[in-house]
């Protein structure tokens, strides 16, 4: 982009093309470098655009432009409980089945359900996620809540989900049912 700082709307307007045009999250830092401006612009830019509905998340990885598929996926909910230090071994169980990891869901005593998007598909997603956890010394959304939290999975069918959720159960990770 060179050394002048793309300004207001011919920036967003850059930052959802670029966002359209991969599959792969590209960081707020990568979006400062290509239109010279600081990261906190970034971050005020994908405010804006969201609010004009347009379907960008933040991901561990970075902002994802989320694309519509005409395949059919199939969703589930799960309930999990491990340790932070069993967060790798179930996570890598996921994706091993082909099974992405959406999100991670937690209940906060004051405010309610907190969501974070993780958009996990393979084993370097989850290496670029733990290590950014490790880099920053963050904790994790399960901590507030003794390891318990939900997981949204996306598979492309019932079939390879219960196989995932099966091999999930026989490890332990699966939040025992009442």
């Amino acid at each position: 982009m060179g050394q002048d700082k793309v300004l207001g709307e011919e920036r967003r307007q850059l930052l959802l093309k670029w966002l359209k045009e991969t599959r792969d999250p590209i960081t707020g830092s990568e979006l400062a470098r290509r239109t010279n401006v600081s990261r906190q612009v970034i971050v005020q830019d994908i405010s804006l655009l969201k609010a004009k509905n347009e379907p960008i998340i933040a991901t561990a990885q970075g902002y994802l432009y989320i694309q519509q598929t005409t395949t059919q996926q199939a969703f589930r909910v799960i309930a999990c409980k491990h340790t932070p230090e069993q967060m790798e071994k179930e996570l890598h169980l996921i994706v091993d089945f082909g099974v992405t990891v959406k999100d991670v869901i937690v209940e906060h005593p004051v405010y309610g359900e907190i969501t974070a998007s993780l958009r996990l598909n393979n084993r370097r997603d989850v290496h670029h996620f733990i290590n950014g956890m490790n880099s920053t010394h963050a904790t994790l959304l399960s901590g507030l809540t003794g390891g318990i939290h939900l997981h949204t999975l996306e598979g492309t069918d019932e079939s390879q989900l219960d196989a995932c959720i099966n091999a999930l159960g026989r490890e332990g990770f699966l939040l025992p049912r009442e």
